[in-house]
């Protein structure tokens, strides 16, 4: 079964061509090439706690993964639903920081 991404659950409309695209620009997780296949997501559908600057809950840009993680992102039903899905190999934030850095 195909593991859904934040916008397929969100319905944000912010993934490339989606209704609100043109409108409020592509979010940075949909575009976030360096996350793809993390917790078997879509660029960084499933880990967008981590990019900075995610477009979340239709506000402006957020910042950094430790300016929201905390305030937002924890407390999201996105969050929850993956970190659910994904037990026992779950991976917390800084790991797939550090695993997109790696990345070229």
């Amino acid at each position: 079964m195909k593991k859904q991404n934040c916008w397929e659950v969100k319905k944000c409309g912010r993934e490339p061509d989606g209704i609100r695209a043109d409108e409020f620009g592509v979010c940075p997780a949909a575009e976030e090439d360096k996350a793809d296949g993390i917790h078997d997501g879509e660029n960084g559908g499933r880990c967008c706690w981590v990019v900075a600057g995610t477009l979340c809950k239709g506000e402006n840009a957020q910042g950094s993964y430790v300016d929201k993680f905390t305030a937002d992102c924890q407390k999201c039903d996105f969050y929850a639903m993956v970190k659910r899905e994904e037990e026992p190999n779950f991976k917390i934030g800084l790991s797939i920081l550090k695993e997109i850095r790696q990345k070229k």
